[in-house]
């Protein structure tokens, strides 16, 4: 091979190898992100916890409209166990502590875990 044109390939491929120049100005790689993992809220079905208190639960923690929240009570309590949403885990973790702090104030037993989805 002609010498001049192995040079040639040659930087070509160390100028890949560097970072890309726009003008003047090196641009450098983003390096690669990951999605955080996702992690659902789970409402647990007891015998004393009302309908209501947890529709009411699940507008105001979760923001669910009257239907859907109506609709997710009713598979929580025919399933014994119904998702409320799924988040990050940092607010998986709060939305979880909020209903257990609220239900305890209001005196009723409802039980709220997270897992990994």
């Amino acid at each position: 091979m002609d010498p001049v044109i192995r040079d040639v390939i040659r930087a070509a491929g160390d100028r890949d190898k560097a970072p890309a120049r726009k003008g003047n100005t090196q641009v450098k790689e983003r390096p690669k992100v990951k999605k955080p993992k996702m992690y659902k809220v789970l409402l647990h079905n007891d015998h004393y916890t009302t309908m209501e208190f947890v529709v009411w639960i699940l507008q105001g923690i979760f923001r669910r409209d009257e239907a859907e929240a109506t609709r997710i009570m009713l598979a929580i309590h025919k399933a014994g166990l119904g998702v409320a949403g799924v988040y990050t885990k940092e607010v998986a973790e709060t939305k979880t502590r909020k209903v257990v702090e609220l239900a305890k104030q209001n005196d009723y037993p409802l039980q709220c875990t997270y897992e990994e989805a």
